[in-house]
């Protein structure tokens, strides 16, 4: 794919956050976050990720482990989208604010 084609808001070596288990076990995308604050993304599962679990990708790599994420690479900062299973739609929503912190 050339630069000139390369649809998301950030260069292709961008640090993107992902999960050990999709990373190096072949677990499914099926959860993508853009973030508001700073504009990164993260390409999780289903399941409610542990810190820990946590390793660093390249856009590119990204898609080299799903290329089915191009599909949803104009997503919105500050929106995710997620399905169920690989063979799934993509399903996309405004993130709600993270109001842990007080």
């Amino acid at each position: 794919m050339s630069d000139e084609r390369w649809p998301f808001d950030q260069p292709r070596n961008c640090a993107s956050i992902s999960l050990r288990s999709i990373v190096f076990e072949g677990a499914p995308i099926l959860h993508i976050t853009h973030d508001l604050d700073d504009h990164s993304w993260q390409f999780l599962g289903l399941d409610d990720a542990r810190e820990a679990d946590a390793c660093v990708i390249s856009l590119e790599q990204a898609i080299a482990l799903d290329p089915s994420i191009l599909e949803v690479a104009d997503l919105a900062p500050g929106w995710h989208a997620w399905r169920s299973a690989v063979e799934a739609p993509w399903c996309r929503a405004e993130s709600r604010p993270d109001t842990s912190n007080g």
